[in-house]
């Protein structure tokens, strides 16, 4: 009987059989996965981001792999989400606390050709760090701070703007506004308009081209524009000879470059004849296109023409190999010294290091730099005002725990990007005391602001005639907005230092030119004193 049984010919197998066997190998295909995945984890990336060509892009509040010095900061920032959300969840002590989320959205990678250098990332980062733990020290809604990774170029801005508005939509902590937003390109000017489509506020710290505006975007710094009239003040005391050199940028991609070799044209392109006198290079922004810091046209013509006045429409990661050159120069027979006129932020630690110091005491050279803040506001003898002391306080908690580089205020990041949250935060307070009629209500039964809330908060006007009204007393300064679609959203009153490198008169001192700020339609008695 048994050996008949061995002999017998198997049943062939019909299709429920082998429908059975595949869905079973599926199955255990799935189960497999799953059980890698756990073992491994969620990925360098974390749960919320994706992996896009070596970069994590989408939101989240978790941290997430970036570049060495910028991840201790990251960490940082997600405790600060988990200890809001546990305040309201499941608070330790105390009443539960409501809050809402503002994204950061910006690279948090960098490489050779990216527009945000690390340091950048870092120090912007740590800015907007303080300005979350300052604004979680108080009552009202608290703060996450959600970290919105785009891109090393920028460019993965769409499935972030994608979940962007889908966080709007959350009733019990929904994303009211972003900031981030660092450079001046045709896909910032894409991202901005997608932001505004969706109705998401939006605050760019360190956007300069005066041409970057959208409706819902609104800006914290002076554009290229308010740069270059607070440098004509610098020149019309201090004219020199009007022997004067434009070096421009020629990457057709970079909108902040092209803007300001536009403006200096305009502002400066007859009294100093820039149409006769001006050469071009290729910036290191931007993907490549052939080797970039060729100066070597620009400085022999700056020479040969005993040029007096240069206008760099350039990055400032670009000024340094342009210094370089210049010392191998030498003073080439000037018999007056040659100012480097610029425009940014604040004065990039790169530019005052030792060596490109040498380089400008070799070339007989000034740095002469209209920006938005002024180192002397915190390294002075005068005591800081109240808003930068407060601002100055909690920066140095943040730096004696993380590495920030060399002079990590004076390239301007930390405090422009404090001031771009800080905006944000003050137009929520402001928004949800009013529509909860001072803080009456039990913490359960309260209105939390919206995108759309928080947008019409921020548009009516801060400056009336020549008071300030609400206006955002930040870390850069007291100043304001003047309602929608003037001044294309625009600060407006913002301070403009002119700062001198290697120290020389600043704005303020007796003799120098008047501090130029950021006025309404031109008019110098137009702000608040």
């Amino acid at each position: 009987m048994l050996p008949r049984l061995f002999r017998r010919h198997p049943r062939e197998w019909g299709p429920l059989e082998w429908l059975a066997v595949f869905g079973l190998g599926a199955l255990v295909a799935v189960a497999i996965t799953v059980a890698v995945t756990m073992a491994r984890g969620p990925g360098r990336c974390g749960d919320d981001l994706r992996d896009i060509g070596g970069d994590c892009v989408g939101v989240t509040a978790e941290a997430f792999e970036a570049d060495p010095g910028i991840e201790g900061l990251i960490g940082a920032v997600a405790d600060e989400n988990a200890r809001v959300r546990q305040d309201w969840e499941d608070p330790p002590s105390g009443p539960k606390i409501p809050y809402v989320r503002i994204a950061l959205m910006m690279p948090f990678t960098a490489d050779d050709h990216s527009a945000m250098t690390k340091d950048m990332i870092r120090r912007g980062l740590a800015g907007a760090l303080a300005a979350q733990r300052q604004a979680n020290r108080f009552g009202g809604p608290h703060y996450q701070l959600l970290l919105a990774p785009d891109g090393r170029n920028l460019d993965q801005w769409e499935p972030v703007v994608t979940r962007l508005a889908e966080l709007t939509k959350d009733t019990r902590a929904p994303l009211v506004g972003v900031t981030g937003i660092p450079s001046s390109t045709p896909e910032t000017r894409k991202a901005i308009a997608a932001l505004s489509k969706h109705s998401i506020p939006t605050v760019g710290p360190v956007i300069t081209a005066a041409n970057m505006n959208s409706p819902y975007f609104f800006k914290t710094s002076p554009n290229n524009d308010q740069f270059a009239r607070a440098l004509g003040l610098y020149l019309e005391k201090k004219p020199a000879r009007h022997r004067g050199f434009l070096v421009w940028d020629n990457r057709n991609e970079d909108v902040y470059s092209q803007n300001l070799r536009a403006v200096f044209e305009r502002h400066f392109g007859d009294a100093y004849d820039l149409t006769n006198h001006n050469s071009n290079f290729t910036g290191t922004s931007g993907t490549d296109k052939g080797i970039p810091q060729r100066f070597t046209d620009a400085v022999q013509k700056i020479c040969n023409e005993k040029s007096d006045t240069v206008f760099f429409a350039g990055r400032d990661q670009d000024l340094p190999a342009f210094m370089e050159r210049l010392a191998q120069e030498g003073g080439c027979g000037r018999t007056t010294a040659l100012r480097i006129l610029k425009v940014g932020i604040g004065l990039e630690p790169t530019l005052t290091a030792d060596a490109p110091t040498r380089w400008l005491d070799e070339a007989r050279a000034t740095i002469v730099d209209a920006s938005a803040v002024d180192p002397a506001w915190w390294a002075g003898k005068s005591k800081p005002k109240k808003a930068l002391g407060r601002f100055l306080d909690r920066f140095e908690e943040i730096q004696k725990q993380y590495e920030l580089g060399s002079k990590p205020l004076d390239d301007g990041y930390a405090v422009m990007y404090h001031d771009a949250f800080a905006l944000l935060a003050g137009a929520v307070d402001r928004t949800f005391a009013e529509i909860n009629e001072g803080g009456k209500k039990a913490p359960e039964a309260v209105s939390i602001p919206t995108n759309d809330d928080v947008y019409n908060t921020l548009i009516i006007p801060s400056i009336a005639g020549d008071a300030c009204s609400s206006c955002l007393v930040g870390a850069g300064g007291t100043y304001g907005f003047e309602g929608p679609g003037k001044n294309d959203q625009w600060a407006v009153c913002k301070p403009v230092p002119v700062v001198e490198y290697p120290p020389g008169t600043r704005s303020g001192d007796s003799g120098a030119p008047g501090l130029y700020r950021t006025y309404r339609n031109g008019s110098q008695g137009a702000c608040p004193s």
